[in-house]
Formats: structure tokens, sequence, C-alpha cells
């Protein structure tokens, strides 16, 4: 054999994944990014996700699960956990002591949320205080146009929507300095230029008439009492949260990539959500999807990863099967579904060239993640990577291997180790994001496609 033969042979040798596509496909990945793209616009916090998930859930003909139902071979069913973790299901051929399937990805993302008593007036200008969630750069908060989504619960019982800044309707902003008077900010680290305290919302400026003092503040009191009924008190029980006011849309000369705020993890979500929708039949194993929230926290609380919602939906399932829970989970595989750093050569002094994934070459597949020595990852087996090479190979998956940065440059986590911890064999896969984390992230659309056909590839395994 010549050399060229032998490295043939026996070289890896990732290739673009445009190369490995034909016009078919082109016409599929198309398809799918455009209502990946409607999703997004659909979704901007947790619970929008999990009431579009629901749609299109039953849409799909999933049905909404109740403790104790009887269910057969091939029914399709759903659990709401407090509007904001969602936790879906396609009961399998084999029952569920051969072990579920299962795909878990998050539906939170980086924000900044309103505090307790949020709403005060400086120099005549009404402004909300914040506090962010998750791990932010606070300097590109500022100066970009935000809306505010989420709910306002009052004593009296109701939930009230709130959506301020969509389409039309004005928008809101945090202001920063400029640049004329900007010589002792500009002394400083980016993490420091702009403090969390500095994160507020600007409201308004038109003072009612009359003498009193915050008449600025009372007007927009009013203003939000008109339009949703509740007092200043009730801010002390609402989950409001200011999102970038942009609409996912398509990046590049080509239009091969989505620009949009909120990819980290929905890209994940929608794609794992898709793939069980799109089932034909019934599976082998019964197919699982999580969509968490306060992965971005660390996935504690009652909504979060590490919630026991899941193990319990996990034990509902099993009992109406007579099988024990245990012996399901030490049988089950999971794909934690969750985006990873795409090599950006604008900044590849933080990247190992050879171990970072990188646009267009497919779905991401992270054997661990981690920071200062692997700390805080499962660190999928050889035989659990070996197993997930072989499913997506033979489903004509275009995959890589992904690792979050050079090992001192710092590292991060998902849910993978909480789907480990509960002794089921897991493994991260995910979409390469460009400017993770920013109000306005960048991925690929064939990586958005190849990462659905992956979740797919996992269910009908």
């Amino acid at each position: 054999m010549e050399t060229k033969d032998w490295k043939e042979k026996l070289l890896y040798q990732p290739k673009n994944g445009w190369e490995r596509t034909d016009a078919g496909q082109e016409a599929a990945i198309e398809d799918y990014c455009r209502d990946y793209k409607a999703f997004l616009d659909a979704g901007k916090t947790e619970r929008l996700c999990v009431r579009e998930g629901i749609r299109l859930a039953e849409a799909g003909g999933f049905k909404p699960y109740t403790r104790g139902m009887a269910l057969q071979s091939g029914d399709k069913v759903y659990l709401n956990n407090r509007g904001k973790m969602l936790l879906l299901a396609v009961i399998g051929s084999e029952t569920l002591d051969h072990g579920a399937q299962i795909a878990a990805a998050h539906i939170d993302s980086p924000r900044l949320d309103l505090k307790p008593n949020p709403l005060y007036e400086e120099a005549e200008l009404a402004y909300f205080k914040t506090h962010y969630y998750g791990g932010i750069r606070k300097y590109q908060w500022v100066t970009i146009p935000l809306e505010l989504r989420g709910v306002v619960a009052t004593t009296d019982g109701r939930v009230v929507d709130v959506t301020i800044g969509e389409g039309d309707d004005p928008k809101l902003v945090i202001n920063d300095l400029l640049p004329h008077l900007g010589a002792e900010q500009n002394k400083k680290t980016l993490a420091e230029g702009i403090n969390g305290e500095q994160l507020n919302l600007l409201l308004g400026s038109r003072p009612l008439a009359g003498e009193e003092s915050d008449r600025v503040k009372t007007a927009v009191m009013k203003l939000l009492y008109e339009k949703y009924g509740f007092t200043e008190e009730d801010f002390i029980s609402a989950e409001l949260e200011a999102v970038p006011a942009v609409k996912a849309t398509d990046i590049g000369l080509d239009r091969s990539m989505i620009g949009a705020y909120g990819h980290d993890d929905r890209v994940c979500a929608y794609a794992a959500l898709r793939a069980l929708l799109d089932l034909e039949g019934t599976p082998k194993k019964t197919a699982v999807c999580v969509l968490a929230d306060k992965e971005e926290i660390g996935s504690d609380g009652v909504s979060g990863m590490q919630t026991a919602a899941f193990d319990t939906f996990m034990e509902d399932l099993c009992q109406s099967q007579g099988v024990e829970v245990r012996a399901c989970l030490e049988r089950s595989f999971c794909l934690s579904a969750d985006v990873t750093a795409a090599y950006d050569p604008n900044f590849g002094e933080v990247f190992e060239k050879r171990n970072a994934a990188r646009l267009n070459y497919g779905v991401g597949l992270c054997k661990y993640t981690g920071a200062r020595g692997k700390s805080g990852s499962s660190d999928a087996s050889a035989e659990v990577v070996a197993y997930t090479r072989r499913i997506l190979d033979e489903a004509g998956v275009v995959w890589q291997m992904a690792e979050l940065g050079k090992v001192d440059a710092g590292g991060g986590g998902t849910v993978a180790l909480f789907m480990a911890n509960r002794n089921i064999d897991t493994i991260d896969a995910g979409v390469p994001v460009l400017s993770m984390h920013a109000p306005f992230e960048t991925v690929s659309k064939l990586d958005c496609y190849m990462t659905y056909r992956a979740m797919l590839a996992v269910y009908q395994n």
C-alpha cells in the first residue's frame, strides 16, 4: 500500500459537513432551521419554551400524563412540571426493565431578572433594578434593545403574563458611559467596566402632573397597572426576565448560520423535542425527552435537572409496567444535549485546535466537561463513547469530538453529571456555538440539523 492508502486507512481526518451532504439534505437542513428559528422567537424564556413545547407536542398526538394512567406501547405522554420543565415520553415495545433512551437539555438561558423591589426613580428617570442570571459578560448587555417577559403572581390568585418590548412595542435599554467621560472606566478590566448594580433598565422619563415626588416612577406604575392590573408590591411575587429584543436571523452572505439569543441551550432542546415528535412508529426502547430549567445556575430547584421530578416521572412510567425504576435507569442511555464552544480564530489563544469543535463539522461529542482537571464532570466511559460513535455512524450523522478550550483556560459544566449520578450511562453532545452566553450567539445550520439527527438516532436505537 502507498502512504496515501495507509493515511486514509489509519488516520482520523474529519471533513467539513457540507462536503458530506447532498441537495436533498441541504433542503432538509433549511426546513429544519426555519422551524427552529420560529421556536426560538416563541420561546424567549423557560416558561415560554414549555408552552411552545406543549403546543408542538399536543399537535403531534401527545397527551398530558396523570399518575396511574394505563400506558401501552406507542403511547405519547408529557408532564408539565410547574410551567418551567417539560418531560415527554414515547412508550417503547420493550418493557422499561430494558432501559430507556433519554435526551436531556435545558431551556433556561443567561438573562437579567428583576429584583423583588425593582422600580425606582433617580434624576426624574425611572428604572428597574436587575440581578443577572447565569454566567454573563456584563458589558455585553448595555446599549442593546431589551424586552421584558414573565409573570406576576398576585395574592388574589391571578398569574398575569407580562410582555413588554415585543414587535413594535417600546423597548427597554441599559445605559453606558459616553467615551468623552470614560477615561477612568477605560482603565478597568472588561469584568469591572460595568458592574452588576449598573445593569438598570431605563423605563421612562415623562412625569405625572403635580408636585409630589417620584412622578416618573408613578407614571410608569400607572401604565403597568392599566395594562396588567398589578401594583408595585406585586413585584415581590413576580418572575420577570429582561432578554434581548431580537429575532432569530440568518447570518452570513451564504445564510449558512443562525444568529439569535438563547441558542444555549434551546438549540439542543429543540433538537431533542423535535426528534421525539418526528419518531415514526413505536421505538424499541421507551424514548424520553427532558427539557429542564436552572442549568445556568447549577440545575438546583424543583425545575432543575437535580429535581426529583425526573425520578418521579420515570418511576411512574416504570410502575405502570411493574418495573423497578432502578432496574430501568441502570440499563438506560442519556445524551446530555448541551452546546459546546466553537473554535473562533479571533480568540484562538484559548482553544486547543486539535480538540476544539468547529462550525460545520457536525454535532460535538464531549467525553467530559468540567474545569481544573475535569472537576464537575461525569467523564463518559470509553464504552459509552464507542456506543455513541456507532449509532451516529450507522445513522449517517456528521459528528466531531469537542473539548471546551485549553486545559487551564477555564471550563464549564452541563446536566450530564446529574444524569450519570442516577446510574445512567451519559455523554454530552451538542451544537458548537460562537459567542456563547452573549445576548446574540451564532451557530451553524448544518450543526443544528446534525444534532437533531443525533437525537433521532438515540431514540431509535
